[in-house]
């Protein structure tokens, strides 16, 4: 049975589903090979103009990874080849070209906190907790610790992966590592609200950003500065700049040509 579901609607949303409610999301090889061919899924289909990431869980976006699979008897270069899925996973929302929403609407743990941290914007429901409690069953987070030192300050971090304690949406949110906290009820429609705002923004130039964003955020600030250059540069020769500016100069609602 599929782990991951996969849904179009006609505002260009796609919403890709962790639907594996009995072992709690946990991110298997086999769910995170149907999560990553979703992704790629939605990269290649040009009607898709954002990505929801949610789950089917009320109570659990994703456990993390898969603790049997950890403790297996399994060669260890087996295992280590199977690691590559988490940074596979994560390069691929970052060069996927298109915004992805995380819509936490259960709690974020282990290394679905490095899946939250890699999406552009993470819309939580009240209530949730988000952290990687790993070390607490003699693992440490190492992989998503390289997402996590870029998104929360270092003592905080620190005391994240190794105390292993929980925190709360609204903590999470004072961190900057959530957008919106967002009450049950109104829940599935400030996600859907959220991503339609994303969706009738210019594809191509939220391409270009999204792509110069991730191709830039670790450079030097020179190195950042020379490349964003050459991408306005290249912007400005788009059609849907003009499309954008003449429909703002008109009050009208634009109409992208995506070139």
């Amino acid at each position: 049975m599929s782990q991951v579901t996969y849904a179009l609607d006609a505002h260009g949303v796609a919403r890709v589903t962790l639907d594996a409610p009995a072992s709690r999301n946990a991110l298997s090889d086999s769910l995170l090979d149907e999560l990553l061919a979703a992704l790629e899924q939605a990269k290649g289909d040009d009607d898709v103009r954002v990505v929801v990431l949610g789950s089917s869980h009320d109570k659990v976006f994703s456990a993390g990874g898969d603790l049997k699979a950890f403790a297996s008897d399994v060669p260890t270069i087996q295992k280590y080849t199977g690691l590559d899925r988490f940074p596979r996973l994560y390069r691929t929302i970052g060069g996927l070209g298109k915004p992805v929403i995380c819509a936490a609407g259960g709690d974020v743990l282990a290394g679905a906190f490095g899946l939250a941290l890699a999406c552009d914007l993470v819309i939580a429901k009240e209530g949730v907790r988000f952290g990687c409690p790993e070390i607490n069953v003699g693992v440490f987070p190492f992989m998503i610790s390289a997402l996590i030192y870029r998104n929360v300050p270092r003592l905080k971090a620190n005391e994240l992966m190794m105390l292993g304690e929980l925190i709360t949406a609204d903590e999470a949110a004072r961190l900057d590592l959530v957008n919106a906290v967002v009450p049950a009820e109104d829940f599935d429609a400030v996600v859907r609200e959220w991503a339609q705002r994303l969706a009738a923004k210019s594809p191509l130039l939220m391409r270009m950003g999204k792509t110069a964003i991730d191709q830039t955020r670790d450079l030097s600030l020179d190195d950042a500065l020379s490349a964003l250059q050459a991408q306005l540069a290249l912007a400005f020769t788009t059609e849907d700049i003009q499309e954008g500016v003449a429909a703002f100069r008109e009050k009208r609602d634009p109409e992208w040509r995506m070139r």
